[in-house]
Protein backbone atom coordinates (compact mmCIF):
# COMPACT_ATOMS: atom_id res chain seq x y z
CA UNK A 1 0.00 0.00 0.00
CA UNK A 2 1.17 3.15 -0.57
CA UNK A 3 1.90 5.42 2.28
CA UNK A 4 -0.45 8.65 2.44
CA UNK A 5 0.78 9.95 6.02
CA UNK A 6 -0.27 13.64 5.15
CA UNK A 7 -4.20 15.30 4.35
CA UNK A 8 -2.67 17.09 1.29
CA UNK A 9 -1.31 15.88 -1.89
CA UNK A 10 0.27 17.86 -4.77
CA UNK A 11 -0.91 17.75 -8.28
CA UNK A 12 2.20 15.52 -9.01
CA UNK A 13 1.49 12.97 -6.18
CA UNK A 14 -1.78 12.93 -6.85
CA UNK A 15 -1.08 11.40 -10.08
CA UNK A 16 1.40 9.14 -9.62
CA UNK A 17 -0.92 7.39 -6.45
CA UNK A 18 -3.42 6.98 -9.62
CA UNK A 19 -1.28 5.79 -12.15
CA UNK A 20 -0.50 2.87 -9.02
CA UNK A 21 -4.13 2.24 -8.84
CA UNK A 22 -4.77 2.14 -12.65
CA UNK A 23 -2.12 -0.03 -12.87
CA UNK A 24 -3.37 -2.46 -10.21
CA UNK A 25 -7.15 -2.63 -11.85
CA UNK A 26 -5.24 -3.19 -15.42
CA UNK A 27 -3.99 -6.54 -13.93
CA UNK A 28 -7.29 -7.89 -13.87
CA UNK A 29 -9.56 -5.60 -16.05
CA UNK A 30 -7.29 -6.05 -19.80
CA UNK A 31 -7.76 -4.26 -22.45
CA UNK A 32 -9.60 -1.57 -21.11
CA UNK A 33 -7.12 0.84 -20.29
CA UNK A 34 -9.65 4.44 -21.32
CA UNK A 35 -12.13 3.18 -19.71
CA UNK A 36 -10.18 2.73 -16.06
CA UNK A 37 -8.66 5.50 -16.62
CA UNK A 38 -12.22 7.70 -17.13
CA UNK A 39 -13.36 5.45 -13.87
CA UNK A 40 -10.27 6.78 -11.92
CA UNK A 41 -11.34 10.47 -12.90
CA UNK A 42 -14.74 9.73 -11.68
CA UNK A 43 -13.41 8.43 -7.99
CA UNK A 44 -11.32 11.77 -8.01
CA UNK A 45 -14.12 13.41 -9.02
CA UNK A 46 -16.11 12.32 -6.00
CA UNK A 47 -19.28 10.62 -8.71
CA UNK A 48 -21.20 8.04 -9.04
CA UNK A 49 -20.54 5.50 -11.91
CA UNK A 50 -22.50 3.80 -13.97
CA UNK A 51 -21.34 0.61 -16.05
CA UNK A 52 -24.00 -0.54 -18.91
CA UNK A 53 -23.36 -3.31 -20.95
CA UNK A 54 -23.96 -6.63 -22.19
CA UNK A 55 -23.48 -9.65 -19.64
CA UNK A 56 -20.34 -11.31 -19.23
CA UNK A 57 -17.94 -7.55 -19.95
CA UNK A 58 -16.50 -7.07 -16.53
CA UNK A 59 -18.86 -4.49 -15.07
CA UNK A 60 -19.06 -6.50 -11.85
CA UNK A 61 -15.20 -7.51 -11.83
CA UNK A 62 -14.01 -3.82 -12.61
CA UNK A 63 -16.20 -2.68 -9.19
CA UNK A 64 -14.97 -5.36 -7.36
CA UNK A 65 -11.53 -4.49 -8.58
CA UNK A 66 -11.48 -1.02 -7.77
CA UNK A 67 -12.92 -1.72 -4.38
CA UNK A 68 -9.93 -3.98 -3.61
CA UNK A 69 -7.19 -1.47 -5.11
CA UNK A 70 -8.81 1.75 -3.14
CA UNK A 71 -8.56 -0.06 0.07
CA UNK A 72 -12.05 1.34 1.30
CA UNK A 73 -14.94 -0.26 3.14
CA UNK A 74 -17.14 -1.76 0.48
CA UNK A 75 -20.90 -3.34 0.21
CA UNK A 76 -22.80 -5.56 -2.47
CA UNK A 77 -26.54 -5.17 -3.06
CA UNK A 78 -27.77 -7.72 -5.82
CA UNK A 79 -30.68 -5.86 -6.91
CA UNK A 80 -33.89 -8.73 -7.70
CA UNK A 81 -37.30 -7.09 -8.37
CA UNK A 82 -38.31 -8.29 -4.69
CA UNK A 83 -35.59 -5.81 -2.97
CA UNK A 84 -36.93 -3.39 -1.08
CA UNK A 85 -35.79 -0.22 -0.11
CA UNK A 86 -35.26 -1.21 3.93
CA UNK A 87 -32.64 -3.82 2.03
CA UNK A 88 -30.79 -0.64 0.79
CA UNK A 89 -30.67 1.73 4.01
CA UNK A 90 -31.90 0.05 6.64
CA UNK A 91 -34.81 0.14 9.35
CA UNK A 92 -35.96 0.37 12.43
CA UNK A 93 -36.84 -2.12 14.93
CA UNK A 94 -37.65 -3.28 18.45
CA UNK A 95 -35.42 -4.25 20.97
CA UNK A 96 -36.83 -5.85 23.76
CA UNK A 97 -33.96 -5.93 25.73
CA UNK A 98 -33.42 -2.26 25.48
CA UNK A 99 -37.40 -1.70 25.32
CA UNK A 100 -36.76 0.87 22.26
CA UNK A 101 -36.63 0.87 18.61
CA UNK A 102 -33.58 0.28 17.37
CA UNK A 103 -31.60 1.27 13.79
CA UNK A 104 -29.81 -1.35 11.77
CA UNK A 105 -27.96 -0.15 9.12
CA UNK A 106 -28.29 -1.28 5.56
CA UNK A 107 -25.73 -1.84 3.21
CA UNK A 108 -25.31 1.45 1.81
CA UNK A 109 -23.30 2.64 5.25
CA UNK A 110 -19.88 1.73 3.52
CA UNK A 111 -17.36 4.01 0.99
CA UNK A 112 -18.02 2.03 -2.15
CA UNK A 113 -21.45 0.80 -2.44
CA UNK A 114 -22.02 -1.70 -5.57
CA UNK A 115 -25.78 -1.99 -7.26
CA UNK A 116 -25.46 -4.55 -9.25
CA UNK A 117 -28.03 -5.31 -11.94
CA UNK A 118 -29.76 -1.86 -10.87
CA UNK A 119 -32.23 -1.68 -13.83
CA UNK A 120 -33.75 -5.38 -12.10
CA UNK A 121 -35.63 -3.65 -9.12
CA UNK A 122 -38.60 -1.76 -9.52
CA UNK A 123 -38.73 1.81 -9.35
CA UNK A 124 -39.44 2.61 -5.75
CA UNK A 125 -36.77 0.51 -4.81
CA UNK A 126 -34.06 2.39 -6.99
CA UNK A 127 -35.07 5.90 -6.08
CA UNK A 128 -33.86 4.95 -2.52
CA UNK A 129 -30.96 5.75 -3.64
CA UNK A 130 -31.73 9.40 -4.58
CA UNK A 131 -30.33 10.97 -1.66
CA UNK A 132 -27.65 8.96 -1.13
CA UNK A 133 -26.41 9.75 -4.04
CA UNK A 134 -26.44 13.76 -4.48
CA UNK A 135 -26.20 14.63 -0.54
CA UNK A 136 -24.44 11.91 0.79
CA UNK A 137 -26.71 11.22 3.58
CA UNK A 138 -30.06 9.16 3.66
CA UNK A 139 -33.07 9.80 5.64
CA UNK A 140 -35.42 7.55 7.59
CA UNK A 141 -38.25 7.70 9.87
CA UNK A 142 -37.44 11.94 9.90
CA UNK A 143 -33.98 11.21 10.70
CA UNK A 144 -31.14 11.74 8.60
CA UNK A 145 -28.25 9.64 8.86
CA UNK A 146 -24.72 11.07 7.20
CA UNK A 147 -23.25 8.33 5.02
CA UNK A 148 -19.63 7.73 5.81
CA UNK A 149 -16.83 9.92 3.26
CA UNK A 150 -16.48 8.88 0.60
CA UNK A 151 -19.40 7.41 -0.68
CA UNK A 152 -19.38 6.28 -4.27
CA UNK A 153 -22.10 4.33 -5.98
CA UNK A 154 -21.25 1.53 -8.51
CA UNK A 155 -24.11 0.93 -10.47
CA UNK A 156 -24.08 -1.88 -13.22
CA UNK A 157 -27.18 -2.45 -15.27
CA UNK A 158 -27.63 -4.52 -19.12
CA UNK A 159 -29.31 -2.84 -21.86
CA UNK A 160 -33.12 -2.27 -21.11
CA UNK A 161 -33.70 -4.08 -24.32
CA UNK A 162 -33.60 -7.37 -21.96
CA UNK A 163 -36.73 -8.81 -20.13
CA UNK A 164 -37.33 -7.82 -16.84
CA UNK A 165 -35.23 -4.84 -16.60
CA UNK A 166 -36.97 -1.40 -15.57
CA UNK A 167 -35.29 1.73 -17.31
CA UNK A 168 -33.49 4.26 -14.66
CA UNK A 169 -35.76 7.54 -14.64
CA UNK A 170 -33.76 10.77 -15.62
CA UNK A 171 -33.65 11.93 -12.39
CA UNK A 172 -31.52 9.11 -11.41
CA UNK A 173 -29.53 9.13 -14.44
CA UNK A 174 -28.88 12.53 -14.01
CA UNK A 175 -27.03 11.88 -10.61
CA UNK A 176 -24.36 9.42 -12.11
CA UNK A 177 -21.32 11.77 -12.98
CA UNK A 178 -20.50 9.54 -16.21
CA UNK A 179 -21.30 6.10 -17.60
CA UNK A 180 -19.18 3.56 -18.83
CA UNK A 181 -19.17 0.91 -21.68
CA UNK A 182 -16.74 -1.54 -22.21
CA UNK A 183 -17.84 -3.77 -24.92
CA UNK A 184 -16.42 -6.60 -26.70
CA UNK A 185 -12.78 -7.16 -25.98
CA UNK A 186 -10.47 -7.76 -28.96
CA UNK A 187 -9.05 -11.19 -29.31
CA UNK A 188 -6.06 -10.77 -28.31
CA UNK A 189 -7.21 -9.37 -24.90
CA UNK A 190 -9.77 -11.93 -24.74
CA UNK A 191 -7.51 -14.46 -25.56
CA UNK A 192 -4.96 -13.29 -23.08
CA UNK A 193 -7.94 -13.62 -20.15
CA UNK A 194 -8.11 -17.18 -20.67
CA UNK A 195 -4.80 -18.15 -20.56
CA UNK A 196 -3.95 -15.94 -17.84
CA UNK A 197 -7.51 -17.87 -15.81
CA UNK A 198 -6.04 -21.17 -17.00
CA UNK A 199 -1.93 -20.40 -15.80
CA UNK A 200 -3.25 -19.61 -11.79
CA UNK A 201 -5.38 -22.54 -11.50
CA UNK A 202 -7.81 -20.47 -9.49
CA UNK A 203 -10.93 -17.85 -9.67
CA UNK A 204 -9.50 -14.94 -8.11
CA UNK A 205 -6.55 -12.76 -8.62
CA UNK A 206 -4.07 -11.65 -5.90
CA UNK A 207 -4.85 -7.62 -5.68
CA UNK A 208 -2.81 -5.41 -3.43
CA UNK A 209 -4.76 -2.43 -1.69
CA UNK A 210 -2.84 1.02 -3.01
CA UNK A 211 -4.64 2.97 -0.88
CA UNK A 212 -7.22 3.66 1.37
CA UNK A 213 -10.22 6.04 2.78
CA UNK A 214 -7.64 8.57 3.94
CA UNK A 215 -5.70 8.89 0.44
CA UNK A 216 -9.05 9.16 -1.53
CA UNK A 217 -10.20 11.73 0.35
CA UNK A 218 -6.36 13.46 -0.03
CA UNK A 219 -6.90 12.79 -3.76
CA UNK A 220 -10.11 14.40 -4.40
CA UNK A 221 -9.68 17.45 -2.02
CA UNK A 222 -6.89 17.67 -4.69
CA UNK A 223 -8.69 17.81 -7.31
CA UNK A 224 -10.63 20.40 -6.03
CA UNK A 225 -7.89 22.78 -5.84
CA UNK A 226 -7.59 22.46 -9.62
CA UNK A 227 -8.81 26.07 -11.33
CA UNK A 228 -10.69 26.65 -14.16
CA UNK A 229 -10.95 29.84 -16.51
CA UNK A 230 -14.00 31.60 -17.25
CA UNK A 231 -13.52 30.61 -20.67
CA UNK A 232 -13.31 27.06 -20.27
CA UNK A 233 -16.44 27.10 -17.38
CA UNK A 234 -18.58 28.87 -20.66
CA UNK A 235 -17.74 25.82 -22.93
CA UNK A 236 -19.26 24.10 -20.74
CA UNK A 237 -22.09 25.76 -19.94
CA UNK A 238 -22.49 26.08 -23.95
CA UNK A 239 -21.94 22.45 -24.79
CA UNK A 240 -24.90 21.28 -22.17
CA UNK A 241 -27.17 24.22 -23.76
CA UNK A 242 -25.85 23.17 -27.11
CA UNK A 243 -27.71 19.56 -26.02
CA UNK A 244 -30.74 21.23 -24.96
CA UNK A 245 -31.05 22.55 -28.62
CA UNK A 246 -30.06 19.60 -30.48
CA UNK A 247 -32.78 18.68 -33.16
CA UNK A 248 -32.49 15.41 -31.66
CA UNK A 249 -33.42 15.41 -28.06
CA UNK A 250 -36.25 15.41 -26.28
CA UNK A 251 -34.15 16.70 -23.15
CA UNK A 252 -30.83 17.70 -22.72
CA UNK A 253 -28.52 18.05 -20.26
CA UNK A 254 -29.44 19.75 -16.94
CA UNK A 255 -27.44 22.60 -15.17
CA UNK A 256 -26.20 19.57 -13.11
CA UNK A 257 -24.67 18.00 -16.72
CA UNK A 258 -22.56 20.93 -17.24
CA UNK A 259 -21.07 21.21 -13.84
CA UNK A 260 -20.52 17.65 -13.79
CA UNK A 261 -18.27 18.26 -16.91
CA UNK A 262 -16.49 21.06 -15.32
CA UNK A 263 -15.65 18.28 -12.35
CA UNK A 264 -14.51 15.88 -14.47
CA UNK A 265 -12.75 17.78 -16.15
CA UNK A 266 -11.38 18.82 -13.46
CA UNK A 267 -9.82 15.20 -12.76
CA UNK A 268 -8.90 14.39 -16.11
CA UNK A 269 -6.35 17.48 -15.79
CA UNK A 270 -4.89 15.58 -12.84
CA UNK A 271 -4.17 12.63 -14.57
CA UNK A 272 -2.74 15.24 -17.33
CA UNK A 273 -0.38 16.16 -14.14
CA UNK A 274 -2.01 19.72 -14.59
CA UNK A 275 -3.65 22.09 -12.03
CA UNK A 276 -5.77 24.14 -14.95
CA UNK A 277 -8.04 22.56 -17.03
CA UNK A 278 -8.01 23.17 -20.87
CA UNK A 279 -10.90 22.77 -23.78
CA UNK A 280 -9.17 19.44 -24.45
CA UNK A 281 -9.71 17.70 -20.90
CA UNK A 282 -13.25 19.02 -21.64
CA UNK A 283 -13.75 16.86 -24.92
CA UNK A 284 -12.45 13.99 -23.63
CA UNK A 285 -14.72 13.44 -20.53
CA UNK A 286 -17.98 14.79 -22.31
CA UNK A 287 -19.28 11.11 -23.97
CA UNK A 288 -19.33 9.69 -20.45
CA UNK A 289 -20.09 12.69 -18.97
CA UNK A 290 -23.26 13.98 -21.15
CA UNK A 291 -24.63 10.73 -23.18
CA UNK A 292 -26.56 9.39 -20.72
CA UNK A 293 -28.45 12.56 -19.43
CA UNK A 294 -30.68 12.77 -22.64
CA UNK A 295 -33.34 11.95 -24.17
CA UNK A 296 -33.63 11.36 -27.54
CA UNK A 297 -37.15 12.20 -29.38
CA UNK A 298 -39.27 9.09 -29.56
CA UNK A 299 -39.32 9.16 -33.43
CA UNK A 300 -35.70 8.31 -32.86
CA UNK A 301 -35.91 5.45 -30.71
CA UNK A 302 -36.00 2.40 -33.24
CA UNK A 303 -33.54 4.56 -35.43
CA UNK A 304 -30.52 3.27 -33.92
CA UNK A 305 -29.29 7.31 -32.84
CA UNK A 306 -28.12 7.75 -29.41
CA UNK A 307 -26.95 10.26 -27.23
CA UNK A 308 -23.46 9.94 -27.71
CA UNK A 309 -24.28 10.91 -31.37
CA UNK A 310 -25.55 14.06 -29.76
CA UNK A 311 -22.49 15.09 -27.58
CA UNK A 312 -20.19 13.80 -30.69
CA UNK A 313 -22.40 16.49 -32.64
CA UNK A 314 -22.14 19.64 -30.04
CA UNK A 315 -18.64 19.06 -29.86
CA UNK A 316 -18.28 19.87 -33.46
CA UNK A 317 -20.43 22.31 -33.48
CA UNK A 318 -19.76 24.70 -30.69
CA UNK A 319 -16.66 26.39 -30.80
CA UNK A 320 -13.26 25.72 -28.79
CA UNK A 321 -12.03 28.52 -26.68
CA UNK A 322 -8.78 29.52 -26.64
CA UNK A 323 -6.74 29.34 -23.26
CA UNK A 324 -4.44 31.45 -21.85
CA UNK A 325 -2.67 28.62 -19.60
CA UNK A 326 -3.31 31.06 -16.35
CA UNK A 327 -6.27 30.11 -15.20
CA UNK A 328 -8.73 33.08 -13.85
CA UNK A 329 -11.14 30.85 -12.07
CA UNK A 330 -9.30 29.96 -8.70
CA UNK A 331 -11.14 27.73 -5.97
CA UNK A 332 -12.43 28.63 -3.16
CA UNK A 333 -10.32 28.13 -0.26
CA UNK A 334 -11.53 24.44 1.71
Amino acid sequence: MVNVSKTKLSIEETGKLADVIQAEVGKVVLGKQQNIEMLMAAVLANGNILFEDFPGLAKTLMSNTLADTLGCKFKRIQFTPDLLPADITGSYFFDPQKNKFTFREGPIFCNLLLADEINRAPPKTQAALLEAMQEKQITIEGTTHILERPFIVLATQNPIEYEGTYPLPEAQLDRFLTRVSFGYPAAADELDVVLRRVERRREDVDLEAVTDTEGVLAMQACVETVAVEESVARYCVDLAAATRAHRDTAVGASPRGSLALVLMARAWAVLEGRDFVVPEDVKAVAPAVLAHRLVLRPELWLSGSSGAEVVSDVLGSVPTPSTSGAPALDPAPR
